[in-house]
């Protein structure tokens, strides 16, 4: 190994700045910081020094985001083998063929079948993404100049999360493009974007290809079979419309159909236990978020409303349905995106639990407001920091006067 890295170390001086392949140093750097340890260090007194880095930082996020991986890949494989038992059917294409190869078949009681079945949606899904805005990162740097750094391996992770398992590969392409380019890039690359890359890129696609991201028929891996989300149930029936289909425990534990990583709530509990034990990620936020969901469902509890079915939605069902636990532990605690000051996380989160409750139950066309609460609120953290700062200022300017 030591030999390895002498040979690697040297191989940098043709990378570095009048060797031949001075160019395309940014890529050299991202896979010497990736394998190795960075070799630069700080200089002078004036630096705050830190054990961590964005690499650990990013390295945390991944590991936390592992139970959502887990469930989007069994959860996936369970419901399309569902679907095949009603059906009849047997899996079809490439897919099928490499079941039969491996003598596997649609069974919902093999947790091999299921498992495996989901891992062959999600893995195209994440490695067209990691390619598409990976390629996008490189090219960036290259033209700036500028390092290329770990943080769009967990963009590049969270977005296929959001994403239907059979979303078409060239829109989920197209997609992260957009969030990695549109969304951050632009702007001066990471830590300067003001938007969320990965919800910006699921954005996109809603708006551009809809019918690719809402109805009853793309929540299942199956061509021709019909399933709709308990939102989507929710909508049309209410609370009890949802009961009669679903437990609360099936939501609970993500065996409902949805998109791949949103579906199981105690995943993304297992996935905050580990950024909270960690500090990557705010506990204010989090917390806020919960407490902004639940004062306005039981106030529209407290409402009711004998046209809106989504009033009678009470938190526990809101907090385990769609893709609420998975924004408010993954989304929402974007440090870049998100609001910097201790007290503005407290409004910044409770802003979007009450605007993704807003959204789900006053706009029937789209019962998942998660995304664009976390969107919306992307958009006034720097004014919800701004105004923290500046009511800690006059405080202070008071008590000196």
């Amino acid at each position: 190994m030591d030999r390895l890295k002498s040979t690697w170390k040297k191989a940098g001086s043709l990378f570095e700045p009048g060797g031949r392949l001075t160019r395309f140093y940014p890529l050299y750097e991202m896979v010497d910081s990736f394998i190795y340890s960075p070799s630069k260090t700080t200089e002078g007194s004036v630096h705050l020094r830190h054990n961590r880095d964005l690499k650990a930082v990013m390295v945390k996020v991944a590991i936390g985001l592992l139970p959502c991986v887990f469930m989007s890949c069994y959860n996936t494989g369970l419901q399309a083998n569902m679907a095949l038992e009603n059906l009849g059917q047997g899996i079809a294409g490439w897919r099928g063929d490499l079941f039969s190869l491996l003598g596997l078949r649609a069974d919902t009681s093999s947790f091999v079948s299921n498992f495996f079945h989901g891992l062959l949606y999600f893995l195209p899904l994440y490695l067209v993404t990691q390619m598409a805005g990976g390629l996008c990162e490189v090219v960036f740097a290259v033209v700036r100049k500028h390092e290329i750094n770990e943080g769009f391996l967990v963009t590049g992770l969270l977005y296929p999360l959001t994403l239907p398992p059979n979303l078409p590969l060239w829109q989920a392409a197209v997609g992260i493009i957009f969030g990695v380019v549109i969304g951050k890039e632009i702007f001066g690359g990471t830590g300067k974007n003001f938007l969320n890359p990965a919800l910006t890129a699921r954005a996109f696609i809603y708006f551009s290809y809809p019918a690719d991201l809402s109805g009853d028929m793309v929540w299942t891996a199956v061509d021709g079979y019909t399933m709709a989300t308990p939102l989507g149930i929710g909508a049309l029936g209410g609370l009890e419309s949802i009961k009669e289909n679903y437990s609360w425990w099936d939501a609970f534990l993500g065996t409902i159909p949805g998109s791949l990583g949103e579906t199981s709530t105690l995943a993304c509990l297992l996935g905050a236990f580990v950024l909270l034990v960690t500090k990557v990620a705010s506990w204010r936020i989090m917390v806020s978020v919960l407490l902004g969901m639940v004062s306005l469902s039981l106030l529209f509890n407290i409402v009711d409303s004998e046209t809106n079915p989504l009033f009678s939605l009470t938190p526990g069902w809101h907090l385990v349905v769609g893709g609420f636990a998975f924004g408010a532990v993954f989304m929402a605690t974007d440090p870049v995106s998100g609001s910097m000051t201790l007290k503005g996380q407290y409004i910044y989160g409770a802003l979007i639990g009450v605007m993704s409750v807003l959204i789900r139950v006053l706009n029937p066309a789209f019962p998942e407001g998660v995304m664009l609460a976390i969107l919306f609120a992307n958009c006034f953290a720097p004014l919800i920091d701004y105004g923290v700062v500046q009511f800690h200022t006059r405080k202070r300017q008071l008590r000196s006067s």
